[in-house]
């Protein structure tokens, strides 16, 4: 099957498109026909090793531990291992790579597990589905790290991103009243996906606000708590994408609902292939990207 791999860390010339063998699913496991993944600030990290502390997971000098990226995918599933049971071959999913990556080739095993795979809703593409896992659960859970509840004032400061463009529409199907922050070029995409107030950072100081927040989200993870201490209510909390919130093993099902029933609707900037995956990593290093980056890998 074709891959896309890296041997050593450094720019997206790292990364070689190669044959390798096709993955075998154990008993409990499911083999996924990927037909869509995407790139993620997390693959160019680990591509990167930006920051250091990548090398003390994935290798010190080399990645050893992970040599195929790609952090979520959506596909067909084409065998099941002897004890599956919650799936069958021809089913659609998309699915969470976790740490173990693995969403730049044309096969991958997931285990038959929820908090990982879930069946695809029929009202996307692949290419949507794709783009969920990620960037929609990192929104969920820190959104309910900071219980949010109906009537919350909410600014996302980073809200054309990934995390950011799920934040809003999390926040709003909780009842929040949403404060977007982003540049110029955004301002009307953030205001579509249900912003209440639209911040451009470009002509205001958002740090400088005169509005109280329940919350206030780092969809981005470029500014810090003293800076956004003025922003919070008495008892207001704080979140950044640079924290780590917990998890629970109904998330991936809560954003399937939530995309079925028309709530949650993924952003897509641009659409690469395997061939052009290195092109896609420069963008996305760039800093400049609206919601998600998806990859072409086969299909759909």
């Amino acid at each position: 099957m074709k891959a896309v791999v890296y041997e050593r860390y450094g720019s997206p010339d790292v990364l070689e498109l190669k044959n390798i063998e096709k993955p075998v699913p154990k008993d409990n496991e499911v083999l996924v026909k990927i037909y869509a993944t995407t790139v993620t600030a997390g693959d160019w990290r680990m591509r990167k090793a930006d920051p250091f502390l990548v090398r003390i997971f994935a290798g010190l000098f080399k990645p050893s531990k992970v040599k195929i990226l790609g952090f979520e995918v959506a596909g067909v599933i084409e065998e099941v291992g002897a004890k599956v049971r919650s799936f069958k071959p021809g089913d659609s999913v998309f699915a969470d790579c976790e740490f173990k990556f693995g969403g730049y080739a044309e096969y991958k095993c997931f285990p038959e597990n929820n908090s990982v795979i879930v069946l695809k809703p029929s009202n996307v593409t692949f290419e949507e589905a794709a783009a969920v896992p990620i960037g929609g659960l990192t929104a969920l859970r820190f959104l309910k790290q900071a219980g949010v509840k109906t009537g919350d004032n909410i600014l996302i400061y980073g809200a054309s991103g990934s995390v950011g463009t799920y934040a809003i529409q999390i926040g709003k199907y909780f009842g929040a009243h949403i404060t977007a922050v982003c540049g110029t070029a955004n301002t009307e995409m953030v205001r579509s996906l249900g912003a209440d107030h639209v911040v451009d950072y470009t002509k205001t100081d958002f740090t400088q606000l005169d509005a109280r927040f329940d919350i206030v989200f780092d969809a981005v993870g470029k500014t810090s708590k003293p800076a956004c201490n003025k922003l919070l209510k008495p008892g207001g909390r704080y979140i950044s994408v640079k924290g780590n919130p917990k998890r629970n093993a109904n998330d991936l099902l809560f954003l399937k609902d939530l995309m079925e029933s028309g709530k949650l609707k993924p952003v897509i900037d641009r659409k690469y292939t395997l061939e052009t995956i290195r092109e896609a990593h420069a963008y996305v290093e760039g800093f400049h990207k609206k919601g998600n980056v998806v990859v072409n890998v086969t299909g759909g």
